[in-house]
């Protein structure tokens, strides 16, 4: 049986300004003028104030950037099918299916800020809604927004 056609297939990636090289020389940077700190506090003989400010801060600082490129490996999935508009979450371990309707009957809803930026994109199926895009900016995410609607309109004048 053959494969459906596929009237979209976008992969949206969370863009990070930080590379993880980026982040090691970040990292080494504060760790440095931490113990630069460290020095001065204990040539004053106050050596409390090490562990819980000057190591701590590190560890916060390192973990905040762990978290975030975790979740910068996120691949949100939108496809749209003459039967179907799914949207799938894609990690290195596991994929997550978030929405499933009917190409017939979906919408596609956006929001526009007061300077007419697209604030959001939704995707909608009486009453049921969900956010798509949200890691793009207003300009991308107003052009995905144009697309995805060209999309599903060809997909519901989709023949056999």
């Amino acid at each position: 049986m053959p494969a459906a056609a596929l009237y979209m297939d976008a992969e949206i990636r969370p863009n990070r300004s930080l590379s993880e090289r980026g982040f090691i020389i970040l990292i080494s940077v504060i760790t440095l003028a931490n113990c630069g700190s460290a020095l001065i506090f204990m040539r004053m003989q106050a050596v409390f104030v090490l562990l819980p400010f000057l190591a701590i801060d590190v560890l916060a600082v390192a973990v905040a950037f762990m978290l975030s490129f975790r979740s910068g490996r996120v691949i949100e999935r939108v496809q749209v099918s003459p039967s179907e508009v799914k949207i799938t979450y894609e990690t290195p371990k596991a994929t997550k299916v978030v929405w499933e309707s009917p190409t017939a009957f979906t919408r596609v809803t956006t929001e526009h800020d007061s300077d007419r930026r697209c604030t959001a994109l939704r995707l909608a199926l009486s009453g049921r809604e969900t956010a798509v895009a949200a890691a793009l900016s207003p300009g991308e995410r107003e052009a995905f927004a144009k697309a995805l609607e060209e999309a599903i309109w060809k997909a519901r004048s989709h023949r056999d």
